[in-house]
């Protein structure tokens, strides 16, 4: 016959620590980093803390709310005080000094993203509103300001420049990942070059440099045709000049 065993008192177990919305968002983080995004879900982070998934509701509305909270957990890894030391030719010209930083600051926000292709893809339609992002918008209108445009300029121009570099990390992040990318990018570029110049006399005559060009010297004039936009053009409603920035 079995020995009987013991019940084991509940008052024995040690307590569960209480649940809080930055233990949750700290535990997806780390779902993602090892599992991938798709993994951090209700179920799989009610698991992980040992607790049910009606309890998670309680602290985060939806998995997008999850999901943007992650983001901007993220975020906290974008360099803000990046080239604070200017390029020396940049020094000397304080318009070059800050559109260098702000350069920086971008490029950082998109590596991060770059670092997490399915996270990239999740922020162009997710959106967090934690500590992080405030800082990141906060950094980017000081530096767009000192442009000297018209405020209501720099204020739409934070959410174009943001959206852009969402766009683009998302787009070269899925590339970097996708093994037929490569083919996708050679079927795309043998269709212009094979096509007829009777019926696409446009396509023939910009063949020469409609591929051309490296993705870093691609994505540095695309934020230049930005910030060059966005400081130049008036905002509907303000008039020529706007509201300018103190």
């Amino acid at each position: 016959m079995a020995a009987r065993r013991d019940p084991i008192s509940r008052r024995e177990r040690p307590a569960k620590p209480a649940l809080s919305r930055g233990w949750i968002v700290d535990t997806a983080v780390a779902i993602m980093r090892a599992e991938g995004l798709e993994k951090v879900t209700m179920r799989r982070l009610a698991k992980e803390l040992d607790t049910g998934p009606a309890s998670l509701y309680v602290y985060v509305a939806s998995t997008a709310e999850l999901h943007a909270a992650v983001l901007d957990a993220l975020l906290g890894e974008v360099d803000l005080a990046a080239a604070d030391a200017a390029d020396a030719a940049d020094a000397a010209d304080a318009a070059g000094d800050w559109r260098g930083r702000l350069r920086a600051v971008l490029t950082s926000y998109t590596l991060v993203l770059f670092a997490h292709p399915q996270l990239a893809r999740s922020a162009l339609v997710a959106r967090p509103s934690g500590q992080n992002y405030l800082r990141l918008v906060e950094r980017v209108l000081d530096l767009l300001s000192r442009s000297g445009a018209p405020r209501a300029q720099v204020a739409w121009g934070v959410d174009m420049l943001l959206q852009h570099a969402t766009a683009t990390a998302a787009e070269h992040s899925t590339q970097a990942h996708d093994p037929t990318s490569g083919d996708d990018w050679n079927a795309t570029v043998r269709a212009l070059r094979d096509a007829d110049e009777a019926t696409h006399p446009a396509i023939a005559s910009h063949l020469t440099v409609l591929t051309s060009g490296s993705a870093q010297d691609r994505m540095g004039w695309f934020f230049d045709v930005l910030v060059n936009g966005i400081t130049r053009t008036p905002v509907p409603g303000t008039g020529d000049q706007g509201d300018t920035v103190d």
